[in-house]
């Protein structure tokens, strides 16, 4: 998915804090989006060709994961199905909750406001207490905001070059009732083509993860105007910066994202999205290496974590040097599972010599007159000598066996 696909990864978003959303006015000229307060942030992707392959980070930050069902299950459904109808969550009834509209989005381009929610959200196994919500039809979810929205880590129902500032009619609105947070694009038009109609479709967040998109009112052609639906999130990687030493330069690494295809998107329609369960939830090690509702996990002792490594925690996995512990732990099970083979190998030929002898001890009881043990039994009398224990100058000799390691650890498992 190269990043020319999409005119909008290199827009600009001015960004708000939650403090001015009952704002009436906003700043709707599509030139003046503030700086964002919270750095200079770079966004890479790459294409890799069937999985992981940030391990570790390169130096040139690239890479991206493949559109997997690793993290969601999706089903889509038409203006004929039953659940499109279902899914759709009414505004106007009261028995939803309290909806806002908010000033500055309905009337502003490009802008996005930081809202809080009143649950942990799950997404892609992390919990979110705040999202952002933007003018173009999208829900931004990093921890970092910064001004290239568009890029990656986004919930996205339909997003595109909308202008709410360009009609009264058109708002964007939200509700949360402490079960699910819905944010409505209502009425928007595209910049430039507003002539076309006007747009209407929702995204809504339920507490246990399942994200829903509902679509009303025409819906955008991808051949005819760039657009993105779908999921995405990455990790942010802190390095020192090339341009200045004293500074550091904070890098964002795509690791996945969900794109769905838009020919299948229309008018009445909708999409639901299960969260499927991820390392992030497992509490312990013996969880994290057993469970068979994940797998790739690993259990990092230093910070008490399970992950596969892909996550917004990725830098704090790198510092604490999780891979090396991972693989270190990795090595150590191969030694002590071949000095085990080799202790089991060696009780079991012990006992083979013994079963032997005792073989030969019963053959010898019955049968004495066989020349054989009457053999064995004169050679033990004339030449096996009687032992003799003679006064030795006290001390101890240390001994080790042949094939054993002197300083071989056997532990009981990884945990």
């Amino acid at each position: 998915l190269p990043d020319t696909h999409y005119s909008l990864t290199g827009d600009w978003y001015s960004v708000t804090s939650q403090q001015y959303e009952e704002s009436t006015g906003g700043d709707s000229h599509p030139h003046r989006a503030r700086r964002s307060s919270s750095g200079q942030a770079m966004i890479n992707r790459g294409v890799v060709n069937g999985g992981l392959t940030i391990n570790p980070l390169p130096d040139n930050m690239t890479r991206i994961v493949e559109d997997s069902g690793k993290y969601y299950t999706w089903r889509s459904f038409g203006p004929k199905d039953r659940q499109t109808q279902e899914l759709w969550v009414d505004m106007s009834d009261v028995r939803h909750g309290q909806v806002r509209v908010h000033g500055i989005l309905s009337n502003s381009y490009k802008q996005a406001v930081r809202v809080a929610l009143s649950f942990d959200f799950p997404f892609y196994g992390h919990y979110l207490r705040q999202i952002t919500i933007a003018t173009g039809g999208f829900i931004f979810t990093g921890d970092v905001t910064h001004r290239m929205l568009t890029a990656t880590q986004y919930i996205a129902p339909l997003m595109a070059n909308f202008d709410p500032s360009y009609s009264k009619e058109s708002t964007v609105q939200y509700l949360d009732n402490g079960e699910v947070f819905v944010v409505q694009w209502e009425g928007v038009r595209l910049l430039g083509r507003e002539s076309e109609g006007a747009f209407t479709f929702q995204a809504a967040l339920y507490k246990k993860g399942t994200i829903t998109f509902s679509y009303q009112r025409h819906v955008i052609s991808s051949a005819e105007h760039p657009v993105k639906v779908g999921l995405s999130d990455a990790f942010m990687v802190i390095s020192p910066s090339s341009q200045s030493p004293d500074s550091q330069q904070q890098t964002i690494y795509e690791y996945h994202r969900v794109e769905m295809d838009t020919t299948k998107i229309a008018s009445y329609s909708a999409v639901e999205f299960t969260a499927l369960p991820t390392c992030l939830q497992h509490d312990s090690c013996e969880l994290c290496l057993s469970s068979n509702l994940t797998s790739g996990c690993s259990w990092c002792h230093v910070l008490q974590r399970c992950s596969d490594g892909m996550d917004r925690h990725r830098q704090e996995w790198l510092d604490y040097a999780c891979s090396e512990e991972v693989l270190l732990l990795h090595k150590r099970m191969f030694y002590v599972g071949f000095a085990n083979t080799g202790v089991i190998a060696g009780i079991a030929a012990a006992l083979m010599l013994l079963l032997a002898l005792v073989l030969v001890a019963l053959y010898i009881n019955y049968h004495p007159t066989v020349a054989s043990p009457l053999y064995l039994i004169q050679r033990r009398k004339n030449y096996w000598p009687s032992l003799k224990f003679q006064k030795q100058q006290p001390g101890y000799t240390e001994v080790e066996g042949e094939g054993h390691e002197r300083h071989s650890i056997v532990e009981a498992g990884p945990c």
